[in-house]
């Protein structure tokens, strides 16, 4: 594929895990890594951004084919996948590490981002105030090894059993739709 076609969207929506193994289901996604972004320190472990202090966000960087999937629709999706209204925090998981995130890479990607929030407002798609933070990308920083496609590696432990699994399920479900 040629790397023309290829653009990144860096978003947060609570544990990178779960965005992750969302997004690497999507077609027209070439490649998501689970990382950290957002903070005051450079190279931050998993264990520091868990304690909160670094300033750092859970995110996943997502490459995907603008000839097969755009921006909008990645937006979409981010928005479909976590819960957008909840301030630093995603479902048993809090603290700023978890908020919900969009860093833009460019200023069409700040303002696709800040009319995707306005349009979900105006239809009144959640019941409680988007909280969603839209910032200039900063320094990426893959998380750990072990992160990396960690649902696919890890399917029998509790938190992908019980949050991750039926996210994926579901997915697969209405993708498998769209094909028939």
């Amino acid at each position: 594929m040629d790397k023309n076609q290829q653009e990144i969207a860096y978003l947060g929506g609570g544990c990178f895990w779960c965005l992750e193994a969302l997004f690497k289901r999507i077609p027209g996604v070439v490649e998501v890594i689970s990382g950290y972004m957002g903070g005051k320190i450079e190279n931050p472990s998993y264990e520091e951004v868990c304690e909160g202090n670094t300033g750092h966000a859970e995110i996943v960087q997502v490459t995907f084919n603008s000839e097969q999937i755009d921006y909008n629709d990645i937006l979409n999706l981010f928005f479909s996948f976590h819960d957008p209204t909840t301030l630093n925090r995603q479902g048993n998981d809090v603290g700023t590490q978890y908020r919900s995130v969009i860093f833009y890479v460019n200023e069409e990607q700040k303002i696709a981002a800040q009319e995707e929030i306005q349009s979900l407002k105006e239809q009144n798609i959640f019941p409680d105030k988007i909280v969603t933070e839209v910032v200039a990308k900063q320094t990426f920083y893959p998380a750990e090894e072990y992160h990396q496609d960690y649902f696919d590696t890890h399917k029998n432990v509790p938190y992908c059993t019980y949050v991750i699994n039926p996210k994926v399920r579901k997915l697969e479900q209405i993708l498998s739709n769209k094909k028939s």
